[in-house]
């Protein structure tokens, strides 16, 4: 997301940190399940990559859990771990770890082959300034390949809570990130320069017995809200039981446990090198479109 026309953040990049913070020293085990199954399908990927990943970047690494992944299929010479979250850092096993923010990368132009972030990217506010750094700290070549929370993310539970602030306050507030779509992905990787785009959407589906134990596993994760419009204070009682009971009237199923979605996207983008395929110049088709549509041209 881009920080609004104002200036004002969508995010509370301190309660990102925090929360991450917070999560790190049971989040092995607890809160890296999304993490883990999203990073397997990520990092297949590169099974139809033919190229040499000398220099491999984690950007938004949690506490590593792709790192034996990454060098099971990229086999880096050098792997750097990078989090927002010193703790979730300092639980990461790599010899190069490193604490650094999305929006302020420290690396050197053309210094990396790969880069590499799993369900971190939804937390940027200036994303479209943050995929420039990625694309200029690549090589000529070089590959991103990341995957971040869409807007269809957890909508039972901001329905949910809609309805119950709707009933029981004097108005809503936000539960929920305001996630990208895959419109707006594709369109952002060509405006920030990136060759051959790629963008496509999953969903993950996870049931729970009640809405609290929703709640518990999103804290687990460090996912819990971090817009910087979210109330401060802890939803009243009677909101909770509300949104709890709403939850279970519109989303739950006949044994009574209730959906979670998460919808991933998934970005794939390289820095533009002249090896590259091109597309074709503009005006230089040789077939007609009456000849591709076996029709007569009038």
């Amino acid at each position: 997301m881009r920080a609004k026309p104002d200036g004002a953040a969508v995010f509370d990049r301190r309660a990102v940190r925090a929360h991450r913070d917070r999560a790190a020293p049971g989040f092995a085990g607890r809160g890296d399940f999304l993490v883990r199954e999203v990073g397997e399908r990520l990092v297949g990927r590169l099974d139809d990559v033919k190229h040499r990943f000398a220099r491999v970047l984690d950007l938004g690494c949690h506490g590593g859990q792709l790192e034996p992944l990454l060098r099971r299929q990229a086999a880096p010479d050098l792997l750097i771990e990078a989090d927002l979250s010193p703790a979730m850092v300092e639980c990461a096993a790599g010899s190069a770890r490193l604490a650094a923010d999305e929006e302020w990368l420290p690396f050197r132009a053309g210094s990396l082959d790969l880069v590499v972030s799993v369900l971190s990217l939804h937390w940027v506010n200036d994303l479209p300034g943050t995929l420039v750094q990625i694309r200029q700290a690549l090589k000529p070549d070089g590959l991103l390949l990341a995957a971040m929370l869409g807007g269809e993310t957890l909508f039972e539970l901001r329905e949910s809570f809609l309805r119950a602030e709707a009933g029981e306050e004097d108005g809503a507030r936000p539960h929920v990130s305001p996630f990208p779509d895959v419109q707006t992905l594709g369109a952002l990787l060509q405006r920030t320069g990136f060759a051959l785009p790629v963008i496509d959407s999953d969903r993950i589906t996870v049931t729970y017995a009640n809405p609290e134990a929703l709640m518990r596993d999103l804290r687990a994760m460090g996912e819990t809200n971090a817009t910087a419009g979210r109330a401060r204070h802890v939803a009243r009682r009677g909101t909770f039981r509300t949104a709890a009971a709403c939850y279970r009237e519109m989303f739950g199923d006949a044994d009574g446990r209730i959906p979670a979605t998460f919808q991933v996207l998934y970005l794939i983008g390289w820095r533009p090198h002249d090896s590259q395929q091109q597309p074709a110049r503009r005006g230089s088709g040789t077939v007609g479109l009456a000849q591709v549509l076996s029709s007569r041209e009038r």
